[in-house]
């Protein structure tokens, strides 16, 4: 399997299977003599660990990352950076019916298409398993990139959206759906409740925000800043669109209502009356916030019966056993901070490289 890498003067590989002794990553242009442990990685991969509320997946993982490469007395060295999680609560045997017939909206039949063979436990490589390596190398970005601050969060769970009029930042932490809205969160609880006791699943929105980013991150045509945002966000498991800025709803906009109108500022920057273009204009950064938002679909494995085909070509009904999370949104939050801070990382890299600033 080709393709485990992204970036590109910042970029990470990551490895692993779900059901496998470990996962991991390899970061490799990290600048040397930034202060990195694992102190440091540990607190975001305990924000996307499973297990933490009913409404993920039960699946015990504690997630601890190892550093094994790239760090001399806590200090970057400017080597590939290894870093390894643990699996240490598989259950393979719930995935014998998945070895035999293909899930509906999952990469089994997909993955066989293209390879001859699959790794059925878990979904293997398929599983969102695998981004816990990606948040892991998310971690060291956000070393590189200390002046920016990223956030995401939900906007919509199972159809219901939030309200953008009670949004409060401090919020995000006291739920476990990274909600800014405490009356939409308590919505979501009940929906997602519904939806887990019926055996079904639910879709969402996420938002990520980055805060102080400079003008000038980002490049032309065919390295534009929201050209590798939307293809880091799409790169998800289970995203099927992304927007940036106002995203679809700016085809619904007459030009003068869409245009981020400036006027002069304090500071000698313009200073911007509106952000349609969620923070990038010609595919370079603004200075505005970077704003993105990703659409998740339902997850794939549910206790709902679900006609497909076995291995042979046969119909037949699937039910998937094992421990599943209800919506995939959920989690998908620390993910998502991850690979935006990823791209973040490579695009200041890209700049100093070029301009020198």
């Amino acid at each position: 399997m080709s393709h485990n890498s992204f970036g590109h003067l910042f970029r990470f590989t990551t490895w692993g299977e779900s059901h496998g002794p470990a996962i991991g990553a390899v970061v490799d242009g990290c600048p040397p003599g930034l202060a990195l442990s694992e102190a440091d990685i540990q607190p975001w991969l305990d924000k996307r660990r499973p297990g933490t509320s009913r409404f993920t997946t039960q699946r015990q993982e504690p997630d601890e990352v190892r550093i094994l490469s790239g760090v001399h007395e806590g200090r970057t060295t400017g080597t590939p950076i290894s870093l390894m999680i643990e699996n240490v609560d598989q259950r393979s045997k719930d995935y014998s019916e998945v070895a035999r017939a293909y899930r509906p909206g999952h990469a089994d039949y997909a993955y066989d298409a293209k390879y001859g063979f699959r790794d059925p436990r878990g979904g293997g490589r398929s599983s969102a398993r695998e981004t816990a390596s990606r948040v892991a190398a998310g971690a060291v970005a956000r070393v590189v990139i200390p002046e920016v601050r990223i956030r995401a969060y939900l906007v919509e769970l199972g159809g219901i959206p939030f309200d953008r009029a009670r949004f409060d930042d401090a919020e995000i932490d006291r739920n476990p759906f990274f909600c800014p809205d405490a009356v939409a969160a308590a919505q979501w609880e009940s929906a997602l409740d519904t939806a887990r006791k019926a055996g079904s699943s639910l879709g969402a929105i996420v938002e990520c925000t980055a805060t102080g980013v400079p003008a000038g991150w980002g490049a032309p045509l065919y390295m534009k800043l929201d050209s590798q945002l939307a293809s880091a966000c799409m790169g998800i498991n289970a995203v099927k669109g992304v927007e940036i800025g106002d995203g679809f709803g700016a085809a619904r906009l007459r030009g003068e209502d869409n245009a981020d109108r400036m006027r002069p500022g304090s500071d000698g920057a313009p200073q911007f009356l509106a952000n349609h273009s969620g923070g990038t204009a010609g595919g370079i950064a603004t200075g505005q916030p970077i704003v993105v938002r990703m659409a998740l679909k339902p997850t794939s494995s549910i206790l709902t019966p679900v006609e497909t085909i076995d291995t042979a070509g046969e119909a037949t009904d699937i039910v998937t056993k094992g421990r599943h999370d209800p919506c995939v949104g959920i989690r998908a939050a620390p993910v998502m901070e991850a690979m935006v801070a990823l791209v973040l990382a490579d695009a200041k890299l890209m700049q100093r490289g070029q301009t020198g600033r």
